[in-house]
């Protein structure tokens, strides 16, 4: 053996052995952390709370704290990730938290629940955005998420309508970078391709690359991603457009990767629960408000937010169920609704409308 090839030698086992310190300086840790989330259980259930486990605003500043901290080489989100995990498992410790979200598995929704909750979380599918609802309202489960607007396609109408008929609160909100895969199974025959499954808005993501690559070729909207991975599995013949998860979970391979027309498509999820939160330090606000159809109504509606120097990131109009040409207004903004000056436009607002609900204040969702 050559010197230099022993000096190679050294140094490799040298760096292994500093690893292996490093190792188990991070296990001690980690298990320091766990035995003061058991501590916190056992102080709150001493006291007779009713104790409220999860605290969202608590874990982002956690997170935000995080990637304040970090200094590389690990990228701020890669670090949020490895703190999210570490969270999630010290917090089912305490009370696992118990998560419905629009299904079934290996959907983007599932991904965004995982990113918000960690893998700790025990989640559940549901087929329909009125069942998460539900599943919340009724105690079944302790959050939901759901899909609200995509940054290609636009609102989801569906999930808004859910709030006009719901009290609960929105206490998170997730946005996710959304990659679309062309895959197929294990039996098809790349080059005798006749159909492209997917969701009708993945399609219309893809429009450009499809319009490119399999002009000619039938484009099927199913219910989800993965209802379109799940049908490639017995088909020679057709092909599925999904995101990681449903590759791995149904055994697909990816044909072409990221074949969404735009690099910047992302969609924004909601967390739904029953609990208001407290500042976090970095929130947003979204808000209800029903205005008669009569001039001046939008004016007077935004005004209160112009002259407190509010800074409205989303207006939304949908039509009343009660009828009566009154439409609702899906108002998204800048800080919480405890702030003083957010609180004193509200009020004005509340002058001025024929109904106003605050569907809740929580932290700031990251990519």
């Amino acid at each position: 053996m050559s010197q230099q090839q022993q000096n190679t030698d050294q140094q490799l086992a040298q760096l292994r052995d500093r690893i292996d310190q490093i190792d188990a300086d991070i296990a001690r840790l980690i298990s320091q952390r766990a035995e003061c989330a058991l501590q916190v259980a056992e102080v709150k259930k001493a006291n007779g709370e009713d104790a409220l486990y999860y605290r969202p605003e608590r874990e982002a500043q956690v997170l935000r704290r995080a990637m304040e901290r970090n200094g590389g080489p690990l990228t701020d989100e890669e670090m949020a990730r490895l703190f999210r995990e570490i969270m999630s498992a010290c917090l089912a410790l305490e009370e696992p938290i118990k998560v419905a979200y629009l299904g079934p598995e290996g959907t983007f929704t599932q991904q965004a629940a995982l990113k918000h909750f960690g893998n700790s979380a025990k989640s559940r599918p549901l087929a329909a955005i009125d069942e998460v609802f539900r599943e919340v309202e009724a105690g079944a489960v302790n959050y939901g998420v759901v899909p609200v607007e995509n940054s290609t396609e636009g609102v989801i109408n569906h999930t808004l309508d859910n709030f006009l008929t719901s009290n609960l609160q929105i206490c998170g909100e997730v946005e996710l970078r959304i990659h679309h895969h062309l895959m197929i199974s294990d039996i098809t025959r790349p080059e005798a391709i006749t159909r492209i499954y997917s969701h009708a808005q993945s399609l219309a993501q893809c429009r450009k690359w499809l319009d490119s690559h399999y002009p000619n070729v039938e484009r099927v909207a199913v219910a989800s991603n993965a209802e379109a991975a799940k049908r490639v599995k017995g088909e020679w013949n057709a092909a599925a457009i999904a995101g990681d998860m449903a590759a791995d979970l149904y055994g697909l391979k990816v044909l072409a990767e990221k074949i969404e027309d735009r690099p910047d498509n992302s969609t924004r999820f909601l967390i739904i629960g029953s609990q208001a939160v407290p500042p976090s330090g970095d929130d947003k606000t979204s808000l209800m408000v029903s205005m008669r159809n009569e001039p001046g109504a939008l004016h007077d509606l935004l005004e209160p937010f112009r002259r407190h120097s509010i800074d409205l990131t989303r207006v939304e109009t949908r039509p009343s169920q009660s009828g009566n040409w009154t439409y609702v207004f899906f108002i998204d903004f800048a800080g919480h609704r405890d702030t003083p000056s957010i609180a004193e436009a509200l009020r004005e607002v509340a002058d001025c409308a024929s109904d106003i609900k605050v569907l809740g204040s929580y932290p700031r969702g990251v990519l």
